[in-house]
Formats: C-alpha cells, sequence, structure tokens
C-alpha cells in the first residue's frame, strides 16, 4: 500500500503540519484584517495590522488613488470607557496614513478608519472596530528556536498518529522526539517569548488564563498520558494517535486568542495610586522646609 511507505507517511505529515499552522496563523486575532471598500463605484482593498511589536507608535495605511478622499484614523484603548480620539490622515501619493500611539505590552487598542467623499463617510472595516496588541521585540534568537521546535514537536506528533498505519515499530522513538520538542518549545523557549513580549513568563493554569500557554499544557499532559499507557498496551499505536489527534486540534486553535491582555483600569489606579504618594512626598517636603525656615 502505498501510505505505507515511510516517505509517504513523512509527506503526509509534513503537509498536515503546514496546513495547522497556516490554519492557525491566518484565522487568529493578531493577523492582518483584510477587506474591500467601494467608494462611488471605485473598488480599494484594505489590511489594517492587529499586532505591533515595540512601545513605538504604529502606521495605519490605506491606499486610496483618490485625492478627493479625506480619512480621520479614530481609537481608543480597548474595554475602557474612554472617548474616541481623531487622528487627521496624512495622504502621500496614493496612500493615507496615520498613527496609533504606543502601548505597554498587552494593551490593546480597538481603532476604525473613517473615510470621507463629497460629505458622505464609509467606515473601515464596517461596523465592527479592528482590536490591536501591543507587545515587546523578541530577540530572534529566542523566537526562531521556539517556533521551530513547536513545528517539529507537531510533525513527530502527526508521524506517530500515522503509525497506525504503518506499525513500523518507531512509534515510540516518535513520541519521544515530540515530548522533546514539545518541552523544547513550549516550556523553555516559550515562557522566554512570553516574557519578552509580555513581561510574565507563564499566565496560563494556574496563573490565569492565557490560551496558548494552556493548550501547551494540555499537549504535553496528553503526551506523557499517551508515554505512559504504553507500559500497558501491546497497541501503542492506538495510544499515539490519540496524542496525535489532541496536538492537531491544539494548532488548530488560532494563536493568541485569549492572550495575554492589559487591564488598562487597573493601571490607571496604580499611575494615580503614584501620583498621589509623590503628591503627598512633596508636601511632606514643603512643609519641612517651611519648619527649616522658621
Amino acid at each position: 500500500m502505498f501510505l505505507k511507505k515511510n516517505w509517504a507517511l513523512w509527506l503526509l505529515a509534513i503537509l498536515i503540519t503546514i496546513g495547522a499552522a497556516v490554519y492557525q496563523r491566518v484565522t487568529g486575532p493578531t493577523y492582518p484584517f483584510r477587506g474591500n471598500v467601494i467608494i462611488e463605484n471605485l473598488s480599494f482593498n484594505y489590511n489594517l495590522p492587529r499586532t505591533h511589536s515595540g512601545n513605538d507608535a504604529q502606521a495605519v495605511e490605506v491606499i486610496v488613488p483618490d485625492s478627493s478622499i479625506k480619512g480621520d484614523l479614530v481609537w481608543k484603548r480597548y474595554k475602557t470607557d474612554d472617548k474616541n480620539s481623531y487622528v487627521k490622515m496624512e495622504r502621500s501619493g496614493d496612500t493615507l496614513r496615520a498613527f496609533l500611539p504606543g502601548q505597554p505590552p498587552a494593551g490593546k487598542l480597538e481603532y476604525f478608519v473613517e473615510l470621507e467623499k463629497h460629505g458622505k463617510n464609509y467606515i473601515l472595516p464596517g461596523k465592527n472596530s479592528v482590536v490591536i496588541r501591543f507587545k515587546g521585540r523578541v530577540p530572534n534568537g529566542i523566537l526562531i528556536p521556539h517556533i521551530l521546535a513547536m513545528f517539529l514537536a507537531m510533525l513527530f506528533s502527526t508521524r506517530a498518529g500515522l503509525e497506525i498505519i504503518s506499525r513500523s515499530g518507531k512509534v515510540k522513538t516518535y513520541t519521544y522526539w515530540t515530548l522533546g520538542f514539545l518541552i523544547f518549545g513550549g516550556f523553555i523557549f516559550g515562557p522566554l517569548v512570553q516574557k519578552f513580549a509580555f513581561g510574565e513568563l507563564w499566565t496560563g493554569v494556574p496563573f490565569g488564563w492565557d490560551l496558548t500557554d494552556n493548550k501547551t499544557l494540555i499537549a504535553l499532559i496528553g503526551w506523557l498520558i499517551v508515554l505512559a499507557a504504553y507500559r500497558k498496551t501491546k497497541h501503542p499505536e492506538k495510544w499515539a494517535v490519540f496524542g496525535a489527534v489532541v496536538t492537531f486540534l491544539i494548532f488548530l486553535i488560532p494563536h493568541s486568542v485569549l492572550g495575554s491582555e492589559l487591564d488598562y483600569k487597573k493601571l490607571d489606579q496604580e499611575k494615580k495610586m503614584h501620583k498621589n504618594k509623590i503628591e503627598q512626598i512633596d508636601n511632606v517636603k514643603k512643609e519641612l522646609k517651611k519648619n527649616e525656615v522658621h
């Protein structure tokens, strides 16, 4: 049978892994929002960013060759009662451009673009605002090993599951490789990525509900259960299918869903408390100076 050949199973595993990785990427909340708007019978495509590395400003650009079209960038902090802030978009050739202000790691802004021509307004992207999340810059020396190891963990997981077809006797070897890459990518470099991006090493259970951390934890637990089950079964390939399916389903969950999110209300309270404390210290200093004079 064709699929029982080792190279064919590896090719299938690679295709499944790439497919899951692409699906996870394009369906995630950080993938640019793509849309189309029609203004007086002219169609324009646009991409609106939903993630930014660094705490500097993020450019928002819309390509509209028609110079009679004006635009405003409208934004506010996510999940707050802030009033909308309006920024006039400047034209440079065919491009209208404005900037969102930088935010602390895990800070989010919701925004939309309002175009205007001949007194008629056009909202991008329609009824709903776009949400963009800011994060710290992660060094490539940490980010690349993390991504590569997680990809290989998914690859070896899939290949282990496909042993149900070939039964070559290598299912345990593939399982060990899966666990090794999962631990290396998800529990060594994963927390380092999280630390650089959002200031915390781990925000999953028991410290939080970050879905990226938690689904990595579920995958690890799943494969540890599979490894333990190997000792009590004559058909480990069936358990490998269980581990592979769990990992595959986890990889289908869009990346960064329920990810780290800055609590602006808490941040504002901390800033207010800090300001009050500074004012109290200044008042004490003023009183001491008055006493010295007298």
